[in-house]
């Protein structure tokens, strides 16, 4: 189990139900920490605005501490946007921009009808013949933030749909278990209300370029990301609470640092991208 795998996990459950439509207009602010053997690793912070008839998120992924300080530089921020209908949400584009290093890249993905996808890559991406993502493959994925917006439309059985993500390089398929349900009051998440869904999250590299030999990625498989969804607001949107991941050499943990909320002013509203 890696970083990468853990933040494809945490990105793919950050999901709005269809229950979003209709709601009024506001923004949800959330913060997460991420650590490896205690030690902080990386912050995610998520900023979502819904006026009931779109949404636009935004989440950001940096490193700080001594992971910081004594490994190479990396920030990523995904952007996606689309509107809701009477079946949930409907994608319009997502855009990706990472860093690793001083190389930049970019990623935008808009989307059609059918599974249709159309890529821009800054710069061009030019994968061996072993690394291309197919044209069935591609069809249907969605970038890690479109896709975790599919993710709560099942509500407290959003733990049975797989998921499929596309970073541009990457596909992978992220697959849900359900374990149960707990009370909120005993599941050690601040602020959590009512009940807890937990669930286990596998990961199945599907096409493209990873780091990983086959052996090693096939191995992680077999160790399960836990995932508690939580409610932190009157409505019936599940967020992450906490995570918990195995290695080989320690435990990668998540939790939540903040949830915040306010209501957009008409400006804002206006401003959604559809």
């Amino acid at each position: 189990m890696s970083f990468r795998r853990a933040f494809v996990a945490f990105a793919a459950c950050l999901a709005a139900p269809a229950a979003a439509l209709g709601q009024p207009a506001r923004q949800v602010d959330i913060g997460y920490e991420i650590t490896f053997a205690g030690i902080t690793g990386f912050r995610i912070d998520v900023t979502a605005r819904f006026n009931g008839a779109g949404y636009d998120v935004e989440s950001s992924t940096f490193k700080e501490g001594v992971l910081k300080a004594v490994t190479m530089n990396y920030f990523g921020r995904n952007r996606a946007w689309g509107g809701f209908s009477t079946q949930g949400a409907r994608p319009s584009a997502g855009s990706l921009s990472i860093m690793v290093g001083d190389k930049p890249r970019t990623w935008l993905a808009q989307y059609g009808a059918g599974g249709f996808l159309q890529e821009t890559h800054t710069p061009a991406w030019k994968p061996t013949p072993q690394q291309t993502i197919s044209d069935a493959d591609r069809q249907g994925s969605l970038d890690p933030l479109s896709a975790a917006l599919t993710v709560g439309l099942a509500g407290d059985a959003a733990c049975d749909k797989p998921v499929r993500s596309n970073d541009g390089k990457r596909r992978i398929d992220v697959l849900f278990r359900k374990i149960g349900m707990e009370p909120a009051a005993a599941s050690g998440i601040p602020g959590a209300q009512g009940d807890v869904l937990v669930c286990e999250i596998y990961t199945k590299r599907v096409a493209g370029e990873f780091d990983e030999a086959p052996k090693e990625a096939e191995t992680e498989r077999e160790r399960p990301i836990r995932i508690w969804l939580a409610r932190f607001d009157q409505t019936p949107i599940r967020y992450p609470g906490k995570l918990e991941a195995q290695t080989t050499f320690a435990t990668i943990r998540g939790r939540i640092l903040f949830f915040r909320e306010r209501a957009l002013t008409q400006e804002e509203s206006q401003a959604i991208r559809k």
